[in-house]
């Protein structure tokens, strides 16, 4: 793809500060494109180099080496330009406490030549009912929707947004996702920062999963969760006593584990290969109550960032521990 269908790009960018005991790297040869047009997510446990990715982004820190570029224009050298087409939301900022949402937003749309209407976003970030109360007196979640509201009103061809849906309900949430597709769709670009697996799947057309100050993982969630966790997780119940040894040869368990309970055995196995599981499931075993789930994003989270995909309840993990109920932990083995 030419550079210039990318709206961001990274190569080999590398951020050092000076620590007490020697340079600290807070990003260590990141390379990644965001193309132009597309909601991409920017993952990672904390410390992993994303807000200071972010402020590179955005011009407020200079990288010690490598190439940052935002719609072809270097962040720092060019900063002015930077600024007319990209909008940030970050995860916390002051706003003027005592302007009401209406009066905040015609002020910050002052600011810009070509803004959009204070009443359409308004109405895109579902804030109708908190038009004319003042930010002071806002609750977390309408505090947050302002926050993404004013960074929509410069009309950003690139949007940045750093955890944006902490504090909202699910309703809010919703209302946020929205007038992100909205803004992708009209073709705008959109970063993502986000600690929500939900949110990162349901949203992001790819997303880049950082460790460390790396990139160790990019592409579209669907096919990370293919190429790094395939694991499927079943829950179910069998009769007590029953044979499990079939269960353990099937093709693609990798773990699994048992808890006696009052009326049957509680059992708990990932597998690569779930179709084969369900044949003996429905079959000889006769299992009921059966809960299947998918990795998934988070389970490549875990997988890259160093914690195994979908861990045993406590109860499961300890090796010969006593159940509810008095009965016995029971664990199977893996291939």
């Amino acid at each position: 793809m030419p550079v210039n269908d990318f709206a961001i790009v990274f190569e080999n960018v590398v951020k050092r500060y000076p620590g007490p005991h020697g340079e600290i790297t807070a990003v260590d040869g990141a390379d990644l494109s965001v193309e132009t047009g597309e909601i991409f997510g920017l993952l990672g446990p904390n410390g992993a180099g994303k807000t200071t990715s972010i402020e590179m982004l955005v011009g407020l820190r200079r990288p010690t080496s490598g190439k940052v570029r935002v719609l072809g224009f270097d962040p720092v050298k060019q900063r002015d330009k930077v600024r007319e087409h990209v909008a940030i939301q970050p995860q916390q900022a002051a706003v003027f406490d005592q302007q009401t949402v209406v009066e905040l937003l015609r002020t910050w749309a002052s600011f810009y030549p070509s803004p959009a209407g204070v009443d359409e976003v308004i109405a895109r970030m579902g804030l109708q009912d908190a038009r004319d109360v003042r930010a002071a007196k806002l609750s977390g979640g309408q505090r947050q929707r302002l926050l993404v509201a004013t960074a929509l009103i410069s009309r950003p061809r690139v949007l940045v947004l750093d955890e944006p849906s902490t504090g909202m309900d699910p309703n809010a949430r919703q209302e946020l996702w929205d007038a992100v597709r909205a803004h992708r769709d009209s073709g705008g670009t959109v970063l993502l920062s986000t600690h929500s697996m939900e949110e990162a799947e349901t949203l992001c057309d790819r997303v880049a999963i950082m460790n460390k100050g790396r990139v160790v993982a990019c592409g579209a969630p669907g096919d990370l969760v293919l190429a790094h966790a395939p694991e499927r997780e079943l829950v179910f119940t069998v009769p007590k006593d029953s044979d499990l040894t079939t269960l353990e040869s099937c093709d693609g368990v990798v773990q699994l584990a048992a808890h006696d309970l009052d009326g049957g055995t509680r059992v708990r196995l990932r597998t690569t290969d779930s179709d084969s599981v369900f044949g003996v499931l429905t079959g000889p075993l006769g299992a009921r109550q059966i809960q299947v789930r998918d990795a998934g994003l988070e389970g490549v989270f875990r997988r890259l960032t160093g914690s195994a995909f979908a861990e045993m309840d406590g109860e499961l993990e300890t090796a010969g521990a006593t159940g509810k109920n008095g009965g016995n932990v029971k664990k199977g083995a893996v291939k």
